[in-house]
């Protein structure tokens, strides 16, 4: 497998999904070996949990710092290189996720002579609301579209995403695949009994525009005076962090309303365990694996009625939702469920039966490698 990141080199959603992927490919029997980037205390080659993975310094400082897609193609030159150290093992599939890894993954599908597997785990269309700015965006379509073209198989993490992957780059359906993200409940229960909740509402995740962040601010503030001692935390990084505080400051709830940046999982842990709630309010979401942490920590889900999302929640009385962009939808549903024990106490049981069912890693990695096997035929 090849990914930009893996803990505890974390910058969205990738890692985590890579990380549970892997572990439960390895519990299944399978031999896995993850590439993917260095980061400061971790050794680059190491087994953790059954997964040998190798990391790559892919710092290049003679590459403009405006170019993101030069820097991330030459950077994948590191990334080949590290299949050096396999020695004479070899894999019987490659599998990149997303665009950051497309040439590599290209490459070693020609070294290996094996099928290449590719995870659209989004789309740079789909980040920009169904259109393409000119400049920089244009380019990773272009290298998204390479990438499918190249892949024996593609993977979509939701029928939503499926949808956008055959017409946004003209794929025959049945080359594309639907395998949910999943999550591990085990690592999101806090410990010891759930504390009373709190009038606390959490959201975390890329600080970027299509997280919608600035929306579950302005529905802060609608509240402040019909739900007492209610607060909020935004946990994350990104490059929209100094526009959202500004919406903060705009909207009069920066006392209301924190900013924490990267939080620990620990701590979040913590957080989740008093909160009254968590919000997933994004106007762009393929997947939403933030919503299957929050029922996993025991947390009441309120999520925008979008791509992924929608699909997790609707019809599951597992968690609320609202039109994403609407401010007062929201608030009505933070104050709902904030006010209303009962109501809190159903989405937290129906939520921890739709985990059960649904979305467990090691159901996931058995859809995964039927994939595989597809692309191996």
């Amino acid at each position: 497998m090849l990914s930009w990141e893996y803990p505890p080199l974390v910058v969205g959603g990738i890692a985590a999904h890579v990380e549970g992927l892997a572990t439960a490919m390895v519990r299944a029997g399978h031999e896995v070996v993850v590439c993917s980037l260095h980061h400061p205390g971790e050794p680059d080659d190491a087994t953790v949990d059954g997964v040998r993975v190798l990391r790559a310094d892919a710092a290049l400082p003679w590459l403009p710092d405006d170019d993101l897609v030069a820097r991330m193609a030459s950077a994948n030159h590191q990334l080949v290189q590290l299949t050096a150290r396999l020695g004479t093992w070899q894999p019987d599939v490659v599998h990149a996720h997303d665009w950051l890894t497309a040439w590599a993954g290209d490459t070693l599908k020609v070294l290996f002579g094996v099928p290449l597997v590719a995870t659209v785990h989004a789309t740079e269309r789909g980040r920009h609301g169904g259109h393409l700015p000119p400049g920089l965006p244009g380019a990773i379509n272009s290298v998204e579209w390479w990438l499918t073209y190249q892949a024996r198989e593609v993977i979509a993490c939701s029928r939503f995403m499926a949808r956008e992957v055959v017409s946004g780059f003209e794929l025959p359906p049945e080359k594309v695949h639907l395998v949910p993200n999943g999550v591990d409940v085990s690592r999101w229960l806090t410990d010891g009994e759930r504390l009373p909740a709190e009038p606390l509402v959490v959201a975390w995740g890329r600080v970027q525009y299509e997280k919608g962040f600035h929306v579950l601010a302005r529905a802060i503030a609608e509240l402040r005076h019909r739900v007492p001692g209610i607060r909020c935390v935004i946990a994350g990084r990104g490059t929209y962090l100094p526009e959202l505080q500004t919406h903060v400051d705009i909207d009069g709830v920066a006392d209301l309303v924190q900013l924490a940046g990267f939080v620990p999982d620990n701590e979040l842990k913590a957080l989740l365990g008093r909160a009254g709630c968590v919000v997933i309010p994004s106007l762009y979401e393929p997947f939403g694996i933030v919503a299957l942490e929050g029922m996993a920590a025991g947390a009441p889900t309120i999520a925008a009625r979008t791509g992924g999302l929608a699909e997790i929640i609707e019809h599951t009385d597992a968690g609320l939702l609202f039109e994403p962009g609407n401010h007062h939808e929201l608030a009505d549903a933070i104050e709902l469920v904030l006010t209303d024990p009962h109501l809190a106490d159903r989405l937290r049981t129906h939520a921890s039966t739709l985990l059960r069912r649904t979305y467990t890693w090691d159901a996931i990695a058995a859809r995964t490698a039927e994939v595989y096997e597809v692309a191996r035929r």
